[in-house]
């Protein structure tokens, strides 16, 4: 099992930045590749970005490419999401998550074994 607690949400206007944490506990999180994830009011969950074990590999959404950024520190159990330039568009609740794979990274929600309870992230105009 890995328990997973995400922080670092808040309002921010429009081209600020934020960055979110989630730190993970239980099983040895290096083994696992972590990704986020958001869902805005009245939409699915979609991906946003991901990254391997070894943090070799990474991964964004098209939506966020060039403005935010994944990364881990494994000694700290934690994985990050620098979020710039942020846009309204960018709003909903974000979720990080923990799959167990060797050295690969997916972006498909059906696939992560483990998830927090979110954050809620909000960028007004």
């Amino acid at each position: 099992q890995v328990q997973l607690v995400e922080s670092g949400g808040g309002l921010v206007q429009a081209g600020g930045s934020l960055r979110l944490s989630c730190a993970a506990s239980g099983r040895i999180f290096s083994w696992y590749a972590m990704g986020w994830f958001r869902q805005a009011p009245g939409k699915e969950r979609e991906f946003v970005a991901a990254i391997s074990w070894s943090g070799g590999k990474n991964m964004y959404a098209d939506s966020v490419k060039g403005r935010f950024t994944i990364s881990r520190e494994n000694a700290k159990n934690t994985v990050y999401l620098q979020m710039n330039s942020l846009k309204p568009e960018d709003t909903g609740v974000y979720f990080c998550a923990a799959k167990d794979i060797e050295d690969d990274i997916v972006d498909d929600t059906n696939e992560y074994d483990y998830w927090g309870q979110g954050t809620q992230v909000t960028v007004s105009s």
